[in-house]
């Protein structure tokens, strides 16, 4: 298996994982069939999609690709067989969640940065693209979105996105820069999920 074919089977898992948390966020809410698979696919494609948007890139990317959008349906499908019969499989929803994240987030900012944007954008568009289809879903499934929480999620991505920033000015390889990138965003958040790392809160005074 080659390294592009690679890089397109993790994609297509990342969206499949990113719309079964969709999916489970429906179910969650008591949305009908089409609400769960709409809040799917906005969470699996939302932040890609908002991302082409502000970069005028067209045709969107599941415009251009329907793959995607395949993904969607099957993870809508296998999803809602499975909550049928199964319990969740919380922990392995999450490091694939994980996963998702960090491609997501290194593939976005491969985006902005092809488009010739500077580094804050594309630390900007890359974190979009990892977390925006989330917020979304929270947003739509009336919950505080997961990045205003304490969690170490869009952070994990900032984080990713400036280490692939760094080694790509210090001319590494791309492979190399992406790996890195996936991995930083990867481990952090895996890390802060295994040791329940949380950014501080900051209140009032009384």
């Amino acid at each position: 298996m080659t390294a592009s074919t690679l890089l397109s089977v993790l994609d297509r898992l990342g969206v499949a994982v990113f719309a079964a948390s969709g999916a489970l966020a429906g179910i969650a809410a008591q949305f009908d069939l089409l609400g769960v698979f709409v809040l799917a696919s906005i969470t699996a494609v939302g932040g890609g999609t908002l991302r082409d948007v502000l970069l005028n890139q067209h045709p969107i990317f599941w415009i251009k690709d329907p793959g995607p959008i395949h993904a969607i349906i099957a993870a809508v499908g296998v999803t809602l067989v499975w909550v049928h019969f199964l319990p969740i499989p919380t922990d392995a929803l999450l490091i694939a969640d994980a996963l998702g994240l960090a491609l997501f987030a290194i593939s976005g900012a491969q985006v902005a940065e092809r488009a010739g944007c500077g580094a804050f954008v594309t630390i900007l568009m890359g974190t979009l693209t990892g977390a925006g289809g989330g917020v979304v879903r929270d947003v739509l499934s009336a919950k505080v979105p997961l990045i205003l929480h304490q969690d170490i999620y869009a952070s994990a991505a900032i984080a990713g996105i400036a280490v692939y920033l760094v080694l790509r000015r210090a001319r590494a390889p791309t492979a190399l820069a992406f790996a890195a990138g996936v991995g930083t965003v990867a481990l952090t958040r895996l890390a802060s999920i295994a040791l329940g790392l949380r950014l501080p809160v900051f209140s009032l005074p009384q």
